[in-house]
């Protein structure tokens, strides 16, 4: 059960002024700056390079729960859902990655010689594309309801879209040093893919849990009633899990 698109463009074109806000303002900070002010940057590189391989090993335990939500934005509509927080590891690593690429970013302009006839617009550039990134990356941030949502019409992870229909197996993902729950997709998207993980606050097993009820069953979601999402079974340990 969808509702109208009225509600939809207006996320998007909240998340469209949150986003050009966050460019302008950086962007004219940005270029306020001449090429010994952005000399500064090259020191931080090792710093935040590290802060970055650091914050990859916290695995924080997840104890959220789906919530149920009457109005999920998602990339094509509006519909009720589950939703799944964004996690304070997945706010540490994301901005993480923006600080790492704005860093060497700012780094490598900060390089570039005076003397070459193209930098003048070579180094604006850099720093244009460094306040575009973080005007993309709050506009994704805005535009979607949650970092995870389960519809009737499928799963969407950040900006990933996977349609029921296309879902062929869900199990806890297997790969070394890594979280979240593996999909086996239909033939024609031939790469698995992992969805959850360290990134959202609700549990693998809560959201495997979830996702094999509504696999089954999507409709459910579709009602416009509260769903209470199912819990598993049992932990690794016999124990239900907190």
């Amino acid at each position: 059960m969808r509702s109208g698109p009225d509600e939809l463009w207006s996320r998007r074109l909240l998340a469209l002024l949150a986003g050009t806000a966050v460019a302008v303002a950086t962007a004219r900070g940005l270029l306020a700056l001449d090429a010994s002010d952005l000399t500064q940057f090259r020191g931080q590189v090792w710093m935040v390079t590290a802060v970055h391989l650091a914050q990859q090993h916290w695995r924080p335990r997840r104890t959220g729960r789906l919530r149920w939500r009457s109005r999920v934005v998602g990339r094509h509509g509006t519909e009720p859902g589950l939703v799944a927080r964004r996690s304070t590891a997945g706010w540490l690593r994301l901005t993480a990655d923006l600080a790492l690429g704005s860093v060497v970013t700012l780094g490598v302009a900060s390089l570039l010689p005076d003397r070459w006839r193209w930098v003048e617009v070579g180094r604006p550039v850099l720093l244009a594309a460094v306040a575009l990134g973080l005007g993309w990356a709050v506009y994704r941030e805005v535009r979607f309801t949650g970092r995870l949502a389960l519809t009737a019409s499928g799963i969407r992870d950040g900006g990933e879209w996977y349609p029921w229909s296309e879902i062929r197996e869900a199990r806890p993902n297997s790969r070394k040093r890594e979280d979240g729950v593996w999909l086996r997709l239909d033939p024609g998207r031939l790469l698995p893919q992992v969805v959850g993980g360290r990134d959202v606050t609700v549990s693998d097993e809560r959201l495997l849990a979830a996702i094999e009820r509504f696999r089954a069953a999507p409709e459910a979601l579709a009602v416009g009633l509260p769903v209470t999402p199912p819990e598993p079974a049992s932990s690794s340990d016999g124990r239900l899990p907190a």
